[in-house]
Order: structure tokens, then sequence, then C-alpha cells
């Protein structure tokens, strides 16, 4: 069983080609590609994230940091890294059925009440454990939490988790992603766990409905919404239960000091009367033969991952990209101080009072021909703030030449020391 597996010493020095078995690609992820792969010697299925080592490595290292530091059985388990050339293997727990967003979107259907609380269920385990850590998720979403074989719902993707200090109780820097993210996140007033909390409601609206509030309004304008409107709620009231409702009501406060906690919310009748886990069976046979017969990630599959959202295609456009093993669509912050908005569906905000247009950010990750902003981009934006854009253009092009420079050498050192590492071990085989 992969869930007893332990990497020792010996296993974690060796290349990794000599310990894993690389079976098939699952799919793209934030940083990288995840991969399914075997371990030669228990023959052990697992996950591996390739991460080539030109990205962000200190977001890298705190996805590390915090999932090796996590023990439960609701949040996806860590094994292990290695270095590949110019990659870095990161060895996880394998979710064979992929995200609860990928069940929806391989079966074409939502998910019924009793799946939802079931699910939801071990979300919050996953949570009030990670919160009793002082860790935050920060990026909770259907497609960031996985199922393995059984139906058990883990916690995955902690690429923009945080840690919460005594000293820094209450962030205030937006990370998440923008149609998951609470009020106090978007308006950068602090917040803490409760947060979470915020997500976990929208997901439960995701499950039920095939896509979060919003998803059919541009991200640049639910930034605005989210913490001016009254808090959502499911399109249909009347078709859920007093119970489902009352528990998304609850976790969208729009004040997150009357959310309850996540362990609070275990105790809820939604969710304490959860039905077991044998209610996902048959959602996980359906999601288990077409990921046999299809793949996690078809490409002929346009139907599935149509424009209106996770699951349902349609008419109306939408902004929420269908979610894969581990989703790209996540905010994250840097030290730019600009909100932007990539062709990826990413975004990104930090509060130093300098206004930036939101592609200006891509400059120095790809080339400048594919950083030009779409029409549709820019009519997100008012008047004031193309005005802004344009002023913007030559102060913020120097600060981005200054950070693809600090960019650069952040890369440039560990590839280095990788290779001093690995010559050392040669000399020492030698």
């Amino acid at each position: 069983m992969a869930a007893n597996l332990v990497l020792d010493e010996a296993a974690l020095k060796k290349a990794p080609e000599e310990v894993f078995d690389v079976l098939e690609k699952l799919g793209e992820g934030s940083y990288g590609s995840v991969f399914k792969a075997r371990h030669k010697d228990t023959q052990s299925i697992l996950a591996v994230k390739q991460v080539p080592l030109e990205n962000d490595l200190q977001d890298i290292i705190k996805e590390i940091s915090m999932i090796k530091e996590c023990d439960s059985p609701f949040i996806v388990k860590y094994y292990g890294s290695y270095f590949k050339d110019t990659d870095l293997w990161i060895i996880m727990e394998f979710c064979g059925a992929g995200s609860v967003a990928d069940v929806m979107r391989l079966r074409r259907k939502v998910l019924e009440e009793p799946e939802i609380a079931c699910i939801l269920q071990h979300a919050l385990k996953g949570l009030s454990y990670l919160h009793s850590k002082l860790k935050i998720h920060r990026d909770i979403k259907a497609g960031n939490i996985l199922l393995n074989h059984e139906g058990v719902a883990k916690l995955a993707d902690f690429g923009v988790a945080g840690q919460l200090s005594d000293a820094m109780a209450k962030r205030n820097t937006v990370i998440g992603t923008p149609f998951w993210m609470a009020p106090e996140v978007i308006q950068e007033i602090g917040y803490d766990v409760k947060a979470d909390i915020w997500s976990l409601g929208i997901t439960a609206i995701e499950m039920a409905e095939g896509r979060p509030p919003y998803a059919e309004i541009h991200p640049m304008r639910a930034i605005f919404m989210i913490p001016t409107k009254p808090p959502p709620t499911l399109s249909e009231k009347d078709k859920f239960s007093e119970s489902f409702n009352d528990f998304l009501a609850k976790c969208l406060k729009k004040n997150p000091a009357e959310r309850p906690t996540a362990a609070e919310l275990l105790e809820h009748p939604f969710i304490k009367n959860a039905p077991p886990i044998s209610v996902l069976s048959k959602v996980m046979t359906e999601a288990l033969a077409l990921i046999a017969e299809k793949g996690l990630n078809p490409d002929d599959d346009e139907d599935a991952s149509g424009e209106a959202g996770t699951v349902i295609p349609g008419t109306t456009k939408s902004y929420v990209d269908a979610a894969t093993l581990v989703d790209s669509g996540t905010m994250v912050t840097g030290d730019s101080g600009t909100m932007v908005m990539g062709e990826d569906g990413t975004m990104k905000l930090s509060s130093d009072g300098t206004y930036k247009p939101q592609f200006l950010s891509r400059f120095g990750k790809k080339g400048l021909s594919e950083n030009v902003p779409s029409l549709e981009q820019l009519k997100a934006l008012d008047l004031d703030q193309l005005k802004k854009s344009l002023e913007s253009l030559d102060p913020a092009m120097e600060q981005e030449i200054s950070e693809i420079k600090d960019r650069y050498e952040g890369k440039r050192r560990p590839i280095l020391m990788a290779i001093d590492a690995k010559k050392a071990r040669e000399m020492q085989a030698s």
C-alpha cells in the first residue's frame, strides 16, 4: 500500500528513475506536470509532480514544507523529493479519480446532496487538522479536493497555502482563486483560517450547480462584486434541503468572525448526518471507468469542459477553466505590487499602492508577443484604469527589468547548487 510507503535516505539519494517507473501523464498543474508512477520495490502507485527549476522556487519550497508537515488521511501525503536534470520531482500520494471537479466534468453531472455532504465532511476534517496546525490552505475549490479509489476526499495543491505565526495572525495579501475568494481577502483587511470556510461554501455551491457564483462574469469584475454584493446562495434554493441551505449561509457570512470554525461545522446537521463513503460508490465507479476509457483530460471531450463552467456547456461565457488534477487557476502573491490576470486565468495582487495593468506581470515569463492584452481584458477596465495603464508602462517596465534580473539569479543559484551536489556525489562514488 502506498499509504505505508517510506522513502529512506538511500532511496532519496538515488536517481529518481532508479526508484520509480513513470507510467503516464495525468495533467498540467500549478508549477509543473503531474505523472502517474510506480515505486519499483513495492509496486505502489504514486503521483509525481515534475517542476522545472526555472519556476518560482520559493513557492515550490513552501508547498513542499507545508505538505511535508501534514499527517492526515484527509490531506494528500508527501513522500519525498528528487532533483533530476533541471526538474524537481515531488513524490506524492496518488488519487486515482482526480479532483472533485474532474469527476463532475467527466460524468457531465453535478453531485447530489448526500454526495456533497460526504465530500464536505472529509474536506472539513482536513481543514480542521490544517487549522489546528495554524495553517491556511487559501485555495479551497473542487479542483483542489482529490478523490482516491475508495472515494476519500483529500485536500491538495498547497502551492499558495500559508502558515499563521503569532506575530502575523492575520494576513493582508490577496491569494487564492478569484471566484472562491472570501470578501476580506479581496479587501486586504487581514484574514485568517475563516477565509477557507468561505471558499468551502463556494465549493459546495460549485458541486451542486457545476460552477461557482459569478462564473459568467470576468474575474476583474467578480473581484469587485464579491465584497459588495450579498452572500451568494444556491440559484434554486427550494430544490435543496433546509439543512444544506443553512450550512451554506453559515459558511458564507460576510463577517468572518460570524463564520463557524471547521471543527464547529463538523457538528452541523448537514455534515454530522452525512452518509458513509459508500454513497460515492456509483460516482466513483462511473468516474474510474471514464478515466480508464478516456484518461483524466481527454483532448476530444470538448463538451465536458465547455464554456459554461466546470460541468455543463452552454451559451453563456464562463471564465472558469475546467479543472484538472491540480488546477492552475490560482491567485499568487509576488513582489510586484499589482493585480494581474494571466492568460491561464491566474490572478495576482499585493498592496504597495502601485497600479499596473493586469497584463504586465507576464513580461519576462513569456515572449512579449504573448503578453499583449486581449480586447476582452481591456474592456474589463474602466477609462481611468486604462489611462493609468498607459501612464504606468515606463516605470512598470523598469521595475519588471529589475525583477527579471532577480528571478534569473534565483533560478541560476539552485541549479548551480544541484550541479555542485551531483559532482560531489560522483567524486565520493569514485
